[in-house]
Order: C-alpha cells, then sequence, then structure tokens
C-alpha cells in the first residue's frame, strides 16, 4: 500500500494530482469521464468579485507544442458562485480549492473575505499572474512591492490557507517565492502561463484579438521544470508544480525536482481522463521502484 497523501499545513490531501485553474471547470464537465473526487483538489476556475465577460474572440490559439489562450478570466462572479455552483461544487470528496483575481487590492480582499466565509472551501489560490487581463492579474505577480502588498493584505483577512500562483514572466522567480513565504503564504504553485504570441500568415493579422496570451502546454515544461527546482530549493512551504504536464513521466519530473503536488491543465483538453491516468501511473511508478510513500521521492535529485 502507497501512502499518496501531502499536507499544506493541517490541511490533508488524499493524494498530489490536482487540477489547474481554468482547465476544468468546475469539475461537473468532467462527470463522464471520471470520478472527480478520486483526485487531490481541483482548483476551480477563476473567479473574480464581479462578472466578466473576457476577452474579445478569437482568444485561443493552436501553437507548435502547446496552445495561446487570452480567455481573460472570463467568469459570473462571486454572488453567481455563492447562489449556484457552491453547493455543486462541494458535494465533491476531495479538497475544492477558488482560484481568485482581482484588479486591485481591494478586489483581492474583499473577494478572500467573502470566500473565507464558505465553510466547505478549505484553501484559496491567489492569482497574481494572469497574463491575459488588461487590470490586475500579472502586474501584481510580477512586481515584488506589488507582490508582497497583495499576499500580505490577503494573508490578514483569509485565515484559512493561501497558495499563491506564481508568473514565470519574471527575472528570478525565486525573489518572488520568497516575497509571498514571508508574507504568510502556506504554499506557491508555479507556473502560469508564459507570455506569448502567434500570427496569421494568412490574414496577415496576429491570431488572438488581445495579441498576445498565454501559453501553456508541453513546450513550457522544461521552464516549469526548472522554476520548481529552484523555487522548492528555496523555501519551506510546499511547491506544486504546474506547466506542461501530459502523462505519469512528466509528473515524476516535478516531484523528483521538488514538487509535493502537481496541476494538471492543458492535458485535460487533449484527455479528460488523463488527471486519473496520471494518478495510477505514479503510484504504479511508486511500487515499481519499491517504495512506500510519495514524499520520499520528493526532491530527490537534490540528495543524490
Amino acid at each position: 500500500m502507497v501512502n499518496m497523501g501531502f499536507n499544506i499545513g493541517d490541511l490533508h490531501f488524499k493524494n498530489p494530482v490536482l487540477t489547474a485553474s481554468g482547465t476544468f471547470g468546475y469539475g461537473s464537465e468532467f462527470d463522464d469521464f471520471i470520478n472527480v473526487s478520486d483526485l487531490g483538489g481541483i482548483i476551480l476556475k477563476g473567479t473574480t468579485l464581479e462578472p466578466r465577460e473576457g476577452n474579445p474572440y478569437p482568444r485561443m490559439a493552436e501553437t507548435a507544442s502547446g496552445m495561446l489562450n487570452s480567455v481573460g478570466l472570463q467568469n459570473k462572479g462571486i454572488d453567481y458562485f455563492e447562489q449556484v455552483i457552491y453547493d455543486k461544487v462541494t458535494r465533491y470528496d476531495t479538497n475544492v480549492i477558488i482560484n481568485i483575481n482581482g484588479s486591485t487590492i481591494d478586489d483581492y480582499v474583499a473577494l478572500a473575505e467573502r470566500v473565507g466565509r464558505l465553510e466547505k472551501i478549505p484553501a484559496i489560490e491567489l492569482n497574481i499572474s494572469c497574463p491575459n487581463v488588461k487590470m490586475g492579474g500579472m502586474a501584481f505577480g510580477t512586481n515584488p512591492y506589488s507582490t508582497r502588498e497583495v499576499t500580505k493584505a490577503v494573508r490578514a483577512v483569509y485565515k484559512k490557507k493561501l497558495i499563491v500562483k506564481l508568473s514565470p514572466n519574471v527575472t528570478n522567480i525565486v525573489d518572488f517565492a520568497r516575497i509571498v513565504e514571508e508574507e504568510g503564504a502556506d504554499a506557491v504553485s508555479l507556473i502560469n502561463t508564459l507570455l506569448g504570441m502567434a500570427v496569421d500568415v494568412k490574414s496577415m493579422k496576429p491570431s488572438l484579438a488581445t495579441i498576445t496570451g498565454g501559453l501553456s502546454g508541453p513546450a513550457i515544461k522544461p521552464v516549469a521544470l526548472r522554476m520548481v527546482w529552484q523555487v522548492a530549493n528555496a523555501v519551506s512551504i510546499p511547491v506544486i508544480g504546474i506547466g506542461g504536464i501530459m502523462n505519469t513521466t512528466d509528473a515524476l519530473e516535478f516531484f523528483l525536482a521538488g514538487a509535493s503536488a502537481i496541476q494538471v491543465g492543458t492535458a485535460s483538453f487533449v484527455d479528460p481522463q488523463i488527471s486519473i491516468k496520471i494518478l495510477e501511473g505514479i503510484e504504479k511508478y511508486l511500487v515499481t521502484k519499491g517504495y512506500s510513500d510519495i514524499r520520499d521521492i520528493v526532491g530527490i535529485i537534490n540528495r543524490r
């Protein structure tokens, strides 16, 4: 029997396979394909105080070994979530975590306070790294001062587990990880998408209406893996690895590099069962290698 569990503080996760915000909806979209409750947790799509229509179309484009998106945090706002979504999504027997977004620090604080009152939501993922919104988002995650201020402000009002999602679009991501740890983050998740663009040579126009968007998929995995390794060696809080995880081998690389958990994102668009397949693959790998606990392989490349 393999122990697949991990903790963020005193919050227990039955296993370390989570789903990435914006790629898994509210979970119900995958009910026909998997038992969502078998996952360690689900990170819900980005939520804001007020409804957002998102960016104009086209806002997705396929690229070599990946995809660009500039959806722009389209959602119906926290009121709708509380009234319509909350009871449905918390029926799952797993940790349900909200990814929160804002245009100002006051937005983040107000939203964190609202979510903090929802009994069945044990944690938030503070998204200060979205490259697809005109205001807020990545502006907070690429400026050390803003990163510190927004994390400090949210930590002051939110008493449950705080995960901060970091941007790769910075000179040294370790500096930002250390800042959020200093300001009370319980964990960090990384990386969000890399800023990129594509051009349609037929129309001679950018492929996205916003011109630039967030690059995800296998193309970004080496960058994500490097950053996870750097951060895991620099902070003492758990690191959740994200970026181009398409199969079990990809996921294992992140654990070996120092991630305590991983999030599956773009791969779910390709194969809606992939998160469960990865979970089963990790357990099989551990048995084959003679390990009884997932924690035994976390960061093992640094011990050899």
